[in-house]
């Protein structure tokens, strides 16, 4: 039997139910995290716009409460990024992306070559004890390993602290409205539970499923980085459905996962400058056509994204209080709701900017 066939609208649906950007949901933000498989943060306050777009209610202070208690951890994982992430799921997450950090390491153009044929088993040993001991700035670690290791290269030493060390950034960096330098603990002493011995990978694939679907495995890949997903996507196989895009692609969804109906409203969405929702698929046609992405890409700085009708029709940024919205060409209505919505988010922004408002500039070809 031929599978079924999504069009690129009903796989934007599809998504964007997943991900709770057709109707907010009233959800705890420790959960939304956890079933987002992760909020991409290397901005520090891009997950608190993300689940502002998602969530009602959402408070968050108490989303900062939830990385000063531990609950949550700033951690590269997903892509070799700054991801917020569930306790649990760094433990489980880290260690299985492993490999893009390790590609990372030696293929970095500064410092894979200082790096090749030292031992980095007392490096690593030495820093982890360190940051255990005490959190530190990157600078702080590279000083530490200049005086104990004088004939290495420090820095390089440090970045291979950086990839083959589970570490978290400790807060306050990444909570609401506090700020601190890069500081880095050893995730197992950070949150007082070891790395997961035999994390199984089948198991994060499901979930991404779930959250992202319909999805190729190359968007598997894309969204992790990993290599070698076609085996994993066979073996799970009889736990999914079969479909196709437009383009004939197979897709891979899970039985009974939200699919709406294509014509299902999709409100006005302001992203932050990097969204899961836009990065973790290879074919991103569910979200616009290349022709406004080659308007809004040549629109200038944008810190995020605008979805209007469940695509990007819009970029954004700040100059000072003002958030910009670049936008292509739409009906008034949809110009209208833009507008309301980024008077929203510049509020919960800029609660304290008595200057904060909002200008629309249209991008015409």
């Amino acid at each position: 039997m031929a599978a079924d066939v999504l069009s690129d609208r009903a796989l934007g649906r599809a998504t964007l139910a997943r991900q709770h950007l057709l109707e907010r949901t009233a959800l705890d933000p420790v959960a939304a995290v956890e079933q987002l498989v992760g909020l991409q943060a290397q901005e520090p306050l891009d997950p608190y716009l993300a689940l502002w777009s998602r969530l009602d209610p959402f408070d968050p202070v108490e989303l900062g409460s939830r990385l000063e208690d531990r609950t949550l951890v700033r951690i590269v994982v997903m892509r070799g990024t700054i991801h917020l992430v569930t306790a649990g799921d760094a433990l489980v997450l880290r260690p299985l992306m492993q490999p893009v950090l390790d590609a990372e390491l030696a293929r970095h153009g500064e410092f894979a070559p200082h790096l090749r044929d030292v031992d980095l088993a007392p490096v690593l040993a030495f820093g982890h004890e360190l940051l255990a001991e005490q959190p530190r700035s990157t600078r702080a670690l590279r000083v530490a390993m200049a005086e104990r290791f004088p004939d290495l290269h420090a820095p390089a030493l440090a970045y291979a602290c950086r990839c083959l060390l589970p570490l978290v950034q400790v807060p306050p960096r990444g909570v609401w409205r506090r700020t601190l330098q890069v500081t880095v603990a050893p995730l197992d002493t950070w949150v007082g539970r070891a790395l997961a011995e035999r994390p199984v990978l089948d198991d994060v694939v499901l979930r991404y499923v779930a959250a992202f679907g319909p999805v190729a495995v190359a968007d598997v890949a894309t969204w992790s980085r990993l290599t070698g997903l076609r085996a994993v996507v066979e073996r799970l196989r009889p736990q999914l459905r079969a479909f196709r895009d437009e383009r004939g692609r197979e897709l891979l969804d899970l039985p009974d996962a939200a699919r709406p109906d294509p014509d299902t409203p999709a409100p006005v969405r302001v992203l932050p400058e990097y969204d899961n929702v836009l990065l973790s698929h290879a074919d991103r046609s569910r979200f616009g056509n290349d022709e406004d992405r080659k308007v809004l890409g040549a629109a200038g700085p944008y810190k995020g994204a605008v979805l209007v009708d469940g695509q990007v029709r819009a970029v954004w940024h700040f100059e000072g209080a003002t958030m910009v919205v670049e936008h292509a060409a739409l009906p008034r209505r949809s110009v209208a709701d833009v507008e309301a919505e980024a008077d929203r988010a510049v509020h919960f922004l800029r609660p304290d900017a008595a200057d904060a408002d909002v200008r629309l500039v249209a991008i015409t070809r």
